[in-house]
């Protein structure tokens, strides 16, 4: 019995520094998400993006409203 008991002295340890990593690494990533969607990165990317796609694609609008 000793015998088995010493081969899963580590075991333990091993799986919570594991489940530590793992949960600090999805609070990190949370906070990191969350400081990105409050400085308004992505909001500021999205109007950036349809900026540029309105502009390439003004003059085929301007043509289907007016119907040249």
């Amino acid at each position: 019995m000793k015998a088995r008991l010493r081969n899963c002295a580590g075991q333990g340890t091993a799986e919570y520094a594991i489940a530590l990593f793992a949960l600090l690494s999805i609070f990190l990533a949370c906070a990191l998400l969350w400081r990105t969607l409050e400085a308004g990165v992505f909001v500021e990317h999205a109007i950036q993006s349809a900026s540029h796609h309105i502009s390439g694609v003004f003059s085929g609008v301007l043509a289907d409203i007016l119907l040249y």
